[in-house]
């Protein structure tokens, strides 16, 4: 979908935190606890802020990615969760049909979504 920086590599007790920088576009589609794909590899969203968002790695994963290799300022591909472009693409053909529908961005919000 786009690429992202890597902004800051941290480690912790038993994990390595990557924030990773990314245009609005692609920020637009990342939530907390939801999936993303950095450098072709599934990871949950760790903390999500106005223009990075983190993920936290276990050694498996760290030790055995090309993303060991990664340093601050390295750019990695990213590819959104597809849920959130399938709803995205409902919202907006669902708009289109029935102006007068509830469902709204708004409302999904309002909801926590």
């Amino acid at each position: 979908d786009s690429t992202g920086e890597i902004l800051t590599i941290a480690r912790e007790e038993n994990a390595v935190l990557l924030e990773i920088g990314a245009p609005p576009s692609t920020m637009r589609y990342i939530v907390e606890k939801g999936s993303i794909a950095v450098e072709g590899i599934s990871l949950t969203v760790a903390k999500v802020g106005e223009k990075s968002f983190w993920v936290s790695l276990i050694p498996h994963t760290y030790a055995h990615t090309n993303l060991q290799y990664k340093r601050k300022g390295s750019l990695v591909n990213l590819e959104t969760d597809m849920i959130a472009k399938y709803i995205e693409k409902f919202l907006l053909l669902n708009r289109e049909m029935q102006p007068q529908s509830k469902l709204t961005f708004s409302y999904l919000k309002e909801l926590g979504f």
